[in-house]
């Protein structure tokens, strides 16, 4: 049994990073590694997320073992096991190695990367609405004569629909969810696009993105 708890110790920590575990497990990590720390009451990302975790506010710190073994309130054999088993990894039960070199098979399972797909819809949808929201409020019309700006035109158009998405994925229905999932990927992708081209159009932009991912980790 100790040969076994060691093997998949190894076997999970050379398989599976801190983020990717995050991912899975509901956590909402940016591009730059960072993420709210489910370890204590934190409203702005403070904790770095890569191979291993570290938290600049709390000092929670460890490898994906030791923060899924707190994420859950495991043990950390407990943990290990959880980990192997989502991210369905081999591991030597009887604690004989084959006379080649083993290699760790690691097979994402669609539920997993159904829910990294949800996620990254949640969040390109947040980021949306958020700028729409700011377009309505920035470039709405100051005189009744003044042309209509087509960033306030998009607001006007798109912020119900983009709001609609939003509450079918925090609907508690599974099937709702994978239907946006589903339906909406492409359309997901182009407005993400469409994001991306404003900020780089638009300099200034860039504080917003960077206040829309760390308030989108909040979810």
């Amino acid at each position: 049994m100790e040969v076994e708890e060691t093997n998949v110790f190894e076997a999970v920590k050379q398989s599976v990073t801190t983020r990717q575990a995050a991912l899975v497990y509901g956590i909402s990590v940016g591009r730059n590694g960072m993420a709210c720390c489910p370890f204590h009451d934190d409203r702005h990302p403070s904790m770095k997320v890569d191979r291993r975790f570290h938290c600049f506010a709390c000092q929670a710190d460890g490898d994906v073992i030791d923060f899924t073994s707190r994420l859950f309130g495991l043990s950390s054999k407990e943990a290990a096991l959880k980990l192997a088993e989502d991210f369905s990894i081999s591991f030597d039960r009887k604690g004989h190695d084959p006379p080649q070199k083993r290699v760790i098979k690691r097979k994402i399972s669609e539920e997993m990367r159904y829910r990294q797909a949800e996620q990254k819809c949640f969040r390109v949808l947040c980021d949306y609405l958020r700028l729409l929201e700011r377009w309505k409020e920035e470039y709405a019309p100051k005189q009744p004569e003044d042309d209509w700006n087509p960033l306030f035109v998009e607001a006007l158009h798109r912020q119900p629909y983009i709001e609609y998405l939003l509450d079918l994925l925090l609907s508690d229905s599974i099937e709702e969810r994978a239907f946006v999932v589903a339906e909406y990927g492409k359309e997901v992708r182009k407005i993400e696009q469409r994001i991306s081209e404003f900020i780089a159009s638009h300099p200034a932009g860039c504080d917003e993105r960077s206040r829309s991912h760390s308030a989108g980790t909040e979810r």
